[in-house]
């Protein structure tokens, strides 16, 4: 059983700016996280906040295109980001606003090196890795999002209106967390074929060609994701009520998202990006508001 090794973490105006610029950066980069986040409560919207703008800073520095940015500065700047977190969660303070708003979530809630370690090993495989076999492509899912939905659950169960044995209930949520979190990946590679074959040269998917990507290839890779989705969704009710909502509605619109990839055509995922209007989003959170009262 994991231990809960949380500290008291006393608030000041650093700490509100260092909260203000994740909350910029998360809404600068993620217009279906602001949907889904608004239904959390607080502390737990500002935490999961605070948790991803870490993670899009991480993965601004191997996704950015700019061809300036060469490979051994990215892995530098990987290397430094790294060093300021493992810093920040033992000082506490860091330089760096995204990096400080991490640590006061990560020093309240029990995020321990255990889960950013593989998060950053995980990018780290997108400076060098192109295509991926069936154990890398494990690894870097388990990494780079699975690891980040257990950040998630961290701050879930040690919320005010949590389980009376957050470490129990952690442990026995666990698993549904990283089913969501490599769900959540998963379609994120599929509707992203594109752009992450034609201008990252990166594939994800053990032995798909892009190139002859077919429907056969997509309904395997769905029905992949819609098991995941599937073990994730028997957890959601045993959330407290501060992220139950919140978490049934991204839930929801990533098995809308999955239905919508399922009725376009392997062509036409392979041109554009399959998307879920912002009209069905905020459906999908009234959906979860009023079906998710307690």
């Amino acid at each position: 059983m994991t231990l809960f090794l949380r500290r008291s973490v006393p608030r000041n105006l650093y700490d509100t700016v260092s909260e203000d610029s994740a909350a910029v950066v998360i809404s600068q980069y993620s217009s279906s996280f602001g949907v889904a986040s608004r239904l959390l409560a607080e502390p737990v919207r500002t935490q999961v906040r605070n948790i991803y703008a870490l993670v899009r800073v991480a993965d601004e520095i191997v996704d950015n295109p700019s061809p300036d940015l060469a490979r051994e500065a990215r892995e530098r700047m990987l290397t430094w980001l790294l060093e300021d977190v493992r810093h920040a969660l033992v000082a506490g303070y860091s330089a760096n606003l995204v990096v400080h708003a991490f640590a006061r979530t990560a020093l309240s809630v029990g995020i321990e090196d255990d889960v950013v370690e593989p998060f950053f090993a995980s990018m780290r495989m997108d400076l060098d890795t192109t295509t991926h076999t069936p154990a890398t492509f494990d690894r870097y899912v388990y990494g780079s999002a699975e690891v980040v939905g257990l950040m998630c659950l961290r701050a879930f169960v040690a919320a005010p209106d949590g389980p009376a044995d957050p470490a129990a209930a952690y442990d026995a949520l666990s698993p549904g967390a990283r089913r969501l979190g490599a769900a959540f990946q998963k379609l994120n590679f599929l509707r992203d074929l594109a752009d992450d074959h034609d201008l990252l040269h990166r594939t994800y998917f053990p032995g798909l060609d892009p190139d002859r990507f077919c429907d056969a290839d997509r309904d395997r890779i769905l029905d992949d994701i819609d098991a995941d989705l599937a073990a994730a969704s028997a957890v959601v009710p045993e959330l407290p009520p501060s992220s139950r909502r919140a978490v049934s509605a991204a839930h929801a619109t990533f098995a809308e998202l999955s239905s919508r990839l399922r009725r376009t055509s392997a062509q036409e995922i392979r041109r554009s990006r399959v998307r879920v209007p912002t009209a069905v989003k905020l459906r999908i959170a009234a959906g979860a508001v009023y079906g998710g009262r307690s």
